[in-house]
């Protein structure tokens, strides 16, 4: 999907590692959470509360996900899970574009 409509964008900026990674939320009608953002060079970890499909848009940067040992690299457009209650890693070579849904629960 190239782009969102009637979508509730809250104003906020989610800031992490001291502005290296950013992001804007939006709330779509049936309640799905998106953040749409950057990321610059860097190495960096994340936790999740619940599960998460991140899309990156553009960019260079190889990820270690949950479970496994092996860094998965990824050159331009490609789709990965995370599943919930779990930390992943990242190591970000170029400004990297990305598209975080969050499924609702329930």
């Amino acid at each position: 999907m190239d782009q969102f409509t009637n979508a509730t964008v809250l104003k906020a900026a989610n800031i992490y590692h001291g502005g290296q990674v950013t992001s804007r939320t939006l709330v779509l009608e049936d309640g799905t959470k998106v953040t749409l953002g950057i990321m610059l060079p860097g190495v960096y970890e994340f936790g999740t509360e619940g599960p998460e499909t991140m899309e990156i848009l553009s960019g260079h940067l190889k990820v270690l996900l949950p479970g496994t040992e092996v860094w998965q690299e990824i050159n331009g457009k490609e789709t990965f899970h995370v599943p919930g209650n779990s930390k992943f890693a990242l190591e970000v070579f170029e400004l990297t574009d990305y598209c975080c849904s969050y499924p609702v629960v329930g």
